[in-house]
């Protein structure tokens, strides 16, 4: 925590009110690292860092796309070293620091690990009924809740999602903090703020301070327009999935080149941006691999397109994920 939110929460519990925590990310480490050789527990079915959820019994890591389970390490299976550390954070993590800073407080954590069917309802009821001082959560807390005895809200990290390699990262990011900035101050007593972030001068985040929704309409469409995304052309991914990765390449080598000589005889205006593998390049054990065309109509291109039943076809994609 910041200096400006650890005085902030303090403020806000001698005066017996109610804080919100937010980060979009659950457990209490993103990734399990060997500082002797640099082993990263990965997951044997997606190819991701496992997450640490301290909660679990004994600690365990988890991916958050398949739902593997393992056992935390205490020593390295590559190189036998006891050197494990644990680096990033999840709401787990704010929730143990929040414990630390302020052990008098009442603290309640909202996420999918702590929440599912009425569990939602149930968490919220009792932090409405403010048998809860500080509720930590992911973005499941941004929306819709009318909370009149929150006067602070603290993003722990404003970046989480910011550089993600898809065209919507900044759009997500803006709508997502001032989703959550909304639960402060509605009341009479009114409300503050506090935005971490590594990046301020972004644009997203300065718009998303200042509330200013136009302000960041017109940065974001200048930007669009720039490189031609939506609402200036349209994005068709198409995205090839197999259980061998050699052919998973080939066959988005292949479609790339058909397309690439189709869109030549067809003399339209259009790019491919890839064959590449996706930004999750193996999900449930299988290889997966994208191709993104970029098109002002894509029904020309695609009306003659046979594809394979592995092939997946996304026009206006709401995330190249």
């Amino acid at each position: 925590f910041s200096r400006v939110l650890q005085e902030g929460l303090s403020r806000t519990l001698n005066a017996g009110e109610q804080a919100i925590l937010f980060l979009n990310r659950r457990g209490a480490a993103t990734f399990v690292l060997c500082r002797d050789c640099g082993y990263v527990a990965n997951c044997p079915n997606c190819d991701i860092p496992l997450t640490l959820h301290r909660a679990m019994a004994a600690g365990r890591l988890v991916c958050h796309r398949c739902n593997h389970r393992q056992h935390a390490p205490e020593h390295c299976p590559d190189c036998g070293g006891h050197h494990i550390r644990y680096f990033g954070l999840g709401t787990e993590r704010v929730e143990a620091a929040v414990q630390e800073l302020h052990p008098e407080a009442r603290l309640l954590r909202w996420d999918r690990d702590t929440a599912s069917g009425s569990d939602h309802e149930r968490l919220l009821q009792v932090f409405v009924e403010r048998r809860a001082d500080i509720l930590v959560g992911t973005q499941m807390i941004a929306k819709g809740l009318d909370l009149p005895f929150v006067t602070l809200v603290g993003v722990i990290s404003a970046d989480t999602a910011l550089f993600l390699p898809d065209w919507t990262a900044a759009e997500r990011t803006f709508q997502l903090l001032t989703q959550v900035a909304g639960r402060a101050g509605r009341s009479h007593r009114g409300g503050r703020v506090v935005i971490q972030t590594y990046n301020p001068d972004h644009y997203a985040i300065e718009a998303a301070a200042r509330h200013d929704y136009a302000g960041f309409y017109t940065q974001e469409l200048a930007h669009r327009r720039q490189l031609t995304y939506p609402p200036f052309g349209r994005l068709v991914a198409l995205r090839f999935s197999d259980s061998d990765a050699r052919r998973c390449r080939v066959e988005a080598e292949r479609l790339s080149s058909w397309l690439t000589a189709e869109i030549r005889r067809l003399g339209l205006s259009a790019d491919l941006i890839g064959p590449a593998p996706c930004f999750l390049a193996r999900v449930q054990g299988r290889y997966r691999w994208q191709i993104v065309v970029r098109i002002a109509d894509p029904a020309p291109l695609l009306s003659n397109v046979a594809l394979p039943r592995q092939w997946r076809v996304d026009v206006d994609p709401v995330s190249l994920l």
